[in-house]
């Protein structure tokens, strides 16, 4: 019963951060758009009132003519909506969901041995410290940095440089599935302290001024808009971060910190691409697709380093541990057809520990030859094409044992 309501609230929490996501994701994109599509308002008793730029659009079967005040109007509307709770609920649910998945698992789901050998509380207590300190650093970084000559540069590049050496830190603190999606909720953490430490403080500061009769400070315009192009840019590496744990190679391998951080920048580069597409039509300028090109380069080149190594050119690991039925059952059934003795020996040794009659995880059990039967695809999917299974390899499932699934399954499961 247990299993089945934490089943429920991962459901749920899952379903209110993507929806709420969606909502902020969606905000953000569209009002970076609408900042690199105004155009300069020609109309007298615009700028008369002070528009600095101005758009109309189609949508919906409507007209909207959207107008900007470079500061602000010269008088505050009463009616006057505020975009934070959407940034928001999406960082307390996937705050929720984090907890409830990773933090209160931790000795599964974020401890594998063979990365590095610590406690679960130890793992718990140093995530969280990553988005604490990301963000302080981050924080501190642009505040030092964001008003100096070449500052969007300068603050671009060391902020670039310290999410790279954050991932390698992870990928060799975490297990991988958790080393991704922790850097991801590192910028996810910065992006919503954005919003919540300086974004609407500012924007509630230039109210106040206006309405008490002040001169508004600039500055408050100006480190909102610096923050908000700032999440523009981390909201797709922050999505592929969030995405990965469902596709094993991308972080069992080697090198996964190098992977992390080149989709990361594909993301990056991307979002520059639209961004810098939007200024180019408004000023009758060439779209400069060279960035979504490097972007695609990237992840072609990742697609060529990710490429599995025909099996014969696997290299042998020589290991000192006793050798057991599994492995001598899968290093023996290279050249014949596999039998169903030799899967479920496979089985029993490196999947029965989650999946048996007595605990049964995810309600899938391979207790019997039937079950092993109906959960055939399943166990292929997880254990031989994203090799997720078993979780961060903790049965130490051998490459031959895969392989070995890998050809039952492609033989049609047979149980006889």
């Amino acid at each position: 019963m247990e299993t089945y309501l934490l089943d429920w609230v991962n459901l749920l929490l899952r379903w209110t951060h993507v929806i709420t996501a969606i909502a902020w994701i969606g905000a953000s994109f569209y009002f970076v758009f609408l900042d690199n599509s105004l155009t300069k308002p020609t109309s007298p008793d615009l700028v008369q009132k002070g528009v600095d730029g101005e758009l109309w659009a189609v949508h919906g079967g409507g007209f909207y003519h959207p107008q900007k005040y470079l500061v602000a109007p010269k008088s505050m509307p009463e009616g006057l909506h505020w975009f934070y709770w959407e940034s928001y609920a999406t960082w307390l649910s996937g705050f929720g969901l984090f907890t409830v998945l990773y933090l209160f698992n931790a000795g599964t789901f974020m401890v594998d041995k063979q990365v590095h050998d610590w406690t679960a509380g130890a793992a718990v207590g140093t995530a969280l410290g990553f988005l604490v300190a990301f963000w302080l650093v981050y924080d501190t970084i642009c505040r030092t940095f964001g008003r100096r000559k070449n500052g969007d540069a300068i603050v671009g590049a060391i902020i670039f440089a310290f999410v790279v050496f954050a991932a390698w830190l992870a990928c060799q603190l975490y297990a991988g599935r958790a080393a991704f999606l922790l850097v991801g909720a590192m910028l996810a953490t910065s992006m919503s302290a954005n919003v919540f430490f300086w974004i609407i403080p500012g924007q509630r500061k230039v109210v106040a001024q206006l309405k008490a009769g002040q001169p508004v400070d600039p500055i408050y315009g100006w480190r909102a808009k610096q923050r908000s192009v700032h999440n523009t840019y981390f909201t797709l590496p922050v999505l592929f971060a969030m995405l990965s744990n469902h596709y094993g190679w991308l972080y069992s391998g080697e090198h996964n910190w190098v992977v992390l951080v080149l989709m990361m920048l594909t993301g990056a580069l991307i979002r520059q691409s639209f961004v810098a597409r939007h200024k180019a039509l408004v000023h009758g300028k060439r779209v400069p697709w060279e960035f979504a090109g490097f972007g695609v380069a990237a992840m072609l080149g990742l697609v060529v380093f990710l490429t599995p190594k025909p099996e014969a050119d696997l290299p042998v690991i020589a290991s000192a541990a006793p050798v057991n039925s599994a492995a001598a059952a899968a290093a023996g059934a290279t050249a014949q057809n596999v039998s169903f003795d030799q899967v479920k020996g496979v089985v029993a040794q490196r999947c029965a520990m989650c999946h048996s009659a007595a605990m049964a995880s995810k309600g899938i059990s391979f207790d019997s030859p039937d079950s092993i039967k109906r959960h055939a695809q399943q166990m292929y999917q997880q254990a031989v094409v994203t090799k997720q299974m078993p979780l961060n390899n903790a049965t130490q499932i051998t490459p031959d044992e895969r392989n070995l699934i890998k050809r039952w399954y492609e033989e049609g499961a047979p149980t006889n």
